[in-house]
């Protein structure tokens, strides 16, 4: 979508002042393109509640939708724009089984799973762009979208790339049905002011007009809290879709025996004003077309070599220096979930002797690299970057970070400016040299000292965090004596707020999915134990924060998660994370999360903080691992890498 960059500008500011603007001569000036990724939040609930929040309305719509479709159990069914997944919930409550929600609104989405899950219905639902599915072909037997969610875009052309995507993943004679406001009667009766209560502190006013190309219905929305004045004014548009529209879209579009339903008149408890869901149009079509031949016969099955690190050699990172039980049981697990994937050939490469030499032999036997050494080569977690450099020079395609990422997230003074430049916050810190045995103090206890340049939490312990200089001295002396740490060394404040991790699988800003965020759980240690998640919560089994500390799914105020994420993805653009990644949080004592790390190619272990969110998000520990393979795997083909596997075998990976 493509805007005049002086106009947008405008657009911006202009929405930036929205709470005090006053009367608009042309509500069209003040609308923004991508308005839509902006008001699907706690508040349409409410502004709509007397239709999207009535559970009678939306049984009484997939009664009749049920009806329409001839709908049965075992069709698989997919609610496009699913909202708080209102409908898809009703069907699963109606005995449906196979049922999958899709909705850009992170909000609405996280909303559609908690209900899901409090209920303890069966849905599949995902957060992504209706423009590019993360669906297989001739996966759905119906799709629908519901409750007037089409037509948000600026240009038609986005509205056509929609239906492009719901032809792909139906089957063969498949059914897609449309429920969208009636144009013409919008057109003819739309109401230019109106105002109503939501509860008893809140009410809405609205001013509505058309666009200037006729073609659209633009809306004002301003919400007011009797204490509090205006807390919102946004503006929206929808096309205004005929009959005649719909028909002629949908033909291009290769769907066919297009039909219309009697026009639906919602009936709302409130009688207030139902702006675009008064008067609905419901159409049904077929899609008449092939299958896309990617059933198993044409599946390619792909030869992927994991290279890990070396049981053989030391890990000064490990609390015996070497591999031990937990470390193979570790390998187990990967293996049998690995070894659960259909259409692999794993080869496991762990040698680093004869590395270089074994990767040359196997380079014209494999599809690409599953890079799982964290380690580093040598098991030297400083030459991470040395495996993907290794690969990069013999050609082979690899999973994960580039060596350039590595080595900037390798180094936490560095990300901490890279994130300023940015606009990110980050905990108060200085950055002392070893060489240093004088420093000038230039923030507040408590603080923490950390080596700049470590990863799994390496020489970070209880006695890091500092209330006192000489605790401080005490704690640098026992990073460089008990660790061997002989690097600068990054004297940072103490953050006491929650301790919070997020995880992306995927590539920013093509196709990704934003995992949940998950907090720290320290209610049950010891009071005078400091709350950090360092060395003993990893590797000291007999450390009660091992035994105690638990990941558990946060809970954060809507603002705050939604600031964690939008970092979290511009971090991982910026640095050019890729297929995987985390992002560790904490927040202040005045409620603002700050920047710890960033951990490119995180750990991958089946108990780690990735395999944690993943299992919150609903899947397994492989289908994890399934995830980043497919992130990895799409980005080659993307990039024009990867030549024997086909693109359709490639299940979707989510946007956001």
């Amino acid at each position: 979508m493509k805007t005049n960059t002086n106009s947008s500008k405008n657009k911006k500011n202009l929405q930036k002042a929205k709470p005090g603007l006053g009367p608009v001569q042309n509500l069209e000036d003040h609308l923004l393109p991508d308005w839509w990724q902006r008001i699907f939040n706690s508040m349409y609930l409410k502004t709509d509640a007397d239709v999207v929040e009535d559970k009678d309305i939306t049984s009484f719509e997939i009664d009749m939708f049920t009806q329409i479709l001839e709908l049965n159990e075992d069709m698989a069914i997919l609610d496009l724009a699913c909202g708080q997944g209102r409908h898809t919930l009703e069907l699963a409550r109606k005995g449906f089984n196979r049922l999958y929600g899709m909705d850009r609104s992170h909000f609405l989405i996280r909303k559609a799973k908690q209900n899901c899950a409090s209920e303890k219905l069966s849905a599949n639902f995902k957060e992504g762009d209706a423009r590019k599915l993360p669906y297989p072909n001739d996966m759905f037997d119906v799709v629908m979208i519901l409750g007037n969610s089409f037509g948000y875009f600026e240009s038609i052309e986005d509205d056509k790339k929609i239906l492009k995507e719901v032809r792909r993943v139906l089957k063969p004679y498949g059914l897609f049905l449309i429920d969208v406001a009636d144009g013409n009667f919008l057109k003819a009766n739309y109401n230019p002011r109106s105002w109503e209560w939501l509860d008893k502190n809140h009410f809405v006013c609205r001013e509505r007009s058309l666009a200037r190309d006729n073609e659209r219905l633009i809306s004002r929305e301003v919400i007011s809290n009797i204490n509090k004045g205006v807390i919102v004014d946004q503006f929206y548009a929808e096309r205004l879709y005929t009959k005649d529209t719909l028909s002629k879209m949908l033909t291009e579009a290769g769907f066919a025996n297009i039909s219309f339903n009697d026009d639906y008149e919602t009936d709302s408890r409130k009688k207030q004003d139902l702006g675009m869901m008064e008067r609905r149009i419901v159409t049904v079509s077929q899609i008449i077309k092939e299958w896309s031949g990617t059933r198993k016969k044409d599946v390619v099955v792909k030869n992927v070599a994991v290279v890990m690190g070396d049981p053989q050699k030391p890990d000064i990172i490990k609390p015996s220096t070497m591999f031990d039980d937990d470390d193979y049981n570790t390998i187990r697990q990967l293996k049998i979930a690995l070894s659960s994937l259909e259409n692999y050939r794993f080869t496991y490469v762990n040698n680093h002797n004869s590395l270089l030499s074994d990767l040359q032999k196997i380079k014209t036997k494999v599809d690409y690299v599953f890079n799982l050494c964290d380690e580093g080569f040598q098991n030297d977690a400083r030459k991470e970057l040395h495996v993907p450099a290794i690969l990069e020079m013999l050609d082979i395609p690899y999973t994960g970070s580039n060596p350039q990422c590595l080595a900037y997230c390798y180094d936490k003074s560095l990300i901490r400016g890279i994130a300023q430049e940015m606009g990110i916050p980050v905990a108060d810190a200085f950055y002392i040299k070893p060489e240093e045995n004088i420093f000038e103090m230039n923030i507040a206890f408590p603080i923490i000292a950390k080596p700049n340049f470590g990863d799994s939490s390496f020489g970070i312990t209880q006695k890091s965090v500092a209330y006192t200089v000489e605790e401080l001295n005490d704690a640098i002396i026992r990073i460089h004596d008990q660790f061997g740490y002989d690097k600068p060394i990054l004297i940072e404040e103490f953050l006491t707020g929650k301790d919070l991790t997020l995880g992306i699988i995927g590539n920013v800003p093509e196709a990704y999915r934003v995992l949940p965020i998950v907090e720290e759980d320290y209610s049950d240690l010891p009071a005078d134990l400091p709350k950090i998640c360092g060395y003993e919560a990893k590797w000291l089994e007999d450390s009660p924060y091992f035994r105690l500390l638990r990941s558990i799914p946060a809970e954060l105020p809507e603002p705050t998660e939604k600031l964690i994420i939008e970092y979290s993805i511009k971090l991982a653009e910026r640095l050019e994370c890729r297929d995987y990644s985390r992002f560790d949080w904490r927040i202040d004592k005045n409620g603002v999360p700050k920047l710890l790390e960033v951990n490119p190619n995180p750990g991958w272990c089946w108990d780690g903080h990735l395999a944690k969110m993943a299992k919150i998000e609903g899947f397994d520990y492989a289908y994890m691992l399934q995830q980043i393979l497919n992130a990895a795997e799409q980005r080659f083909i993307n990039n024009g890498l990867l030549i024997t596997v086909p693109a359709n075998s490639i299940a979707g990976v989510e946007h956001a």
